[in-house]
């Protein structure tokens, strides 16, 4: 299964019905450092948006924040969402990142969240001095689990995908370039909330719904990552700001 067809087919970013706790180990926040650098008169831009669930809670209200993903699907549950939200400084397109078809030197932030990203076309879509905020999966992601099953996103990568984000983002004139390890830990209550999780996002089966979880190796991954919070799964994810 093709990656667009996964998420059209997902609909929707909500992990509300799975039952879990996380435990950051590191300071850098995405929404933390969205919210001390927008004002009621900047102009945002969130690429890959899913559903619209994070960007309706958790974005600051302002002047104006474009909202695109490139399911179609995605895009219709994020209107969804807005009609209940009472915010009216969103708008939600369907648009492919890495063929931006949005005006040059327009947005103060754009921010890209866990998703492919066109770094050229971003610096192009950004006033001078404007913002560039990215959160990414990295590739040690979930990594006792990913050598449990011998598979995974990003599993085979010769080099991580955190390092190509930045090397592109400052071959691209970008001034500033920080890049930000994030560490976390999830526990999760059982292993039906840990299978919600995994059929859901492509952490195991990439971006296959055909390709069953072996609940044999899953059982084993369990076994050896039970802790008194829960099931334990190390997440590895990383941060990026730059300037343009």
């Amino acid at each position: 299964m093709s990656e667009f067809k996964f998420y059209n087919n997902l609909k929707n970013w909500n992990f509300d019905k799975i039952n879990y706790e996380s435990e950051s180990l590191t300071n850098w926040e995405l929404y933390d450092e969205l919210k001390r650098i927008v004002n009621n008169n900047s102009i945002v831009l969130d690429l890959g948006t899913g559903g619209g669930e994070k960007v309706i809670k958790n974005f600051p209200i302002c002047k104006e924040i474009v909202a695109t993903d490139y399911s179609p699907e995605m895009i219709k549950t994020a209107n969804e969402n807005l009609k209940n939200s009472g915010r009216n400084d969103i708008v939600f397109k369907v648009m492919d990142n890495l063929n931006m078809t949005l005006t040059d030197d327009y947005f103060d932030v754009v921010v890209a969240r866990h998703t492919p990203v066109n770094s050229n076309q971003i610096y192009k879509s950004l006033k001078n001095g404007g913002k560039l905020l990215v959160r990414g999966v990295d590739k040690l992601d979930c990594w006792a689990l990913k050598k449990i099953f011998g598979k995974g996103v990003g599993f085979d990568d010769n080099k991580p995908i955190s390092v190509i984000d930045y090397e592109n983002i400052t071959n691209a004139d970008f001034k500033n370039v920080e890049l930000i390890p994030i560490h976390t830990r999830e526990y999760f209550k059982t292993k039906d909330d840990l299978v919600k999780l995994l059929v859901k996002v492509p952490i195991i089966n990439e971006f296959d719904f055909n390709d069953k979880l072996d609940l044999n190796l899953l059982d084993k991954y369990i076994l050896e990552n039970t802790t008194d919070k829960g099931i334990l799964l190390v997440r590895r994810y990383y941060g990026i700001v730059a300037t343009k």
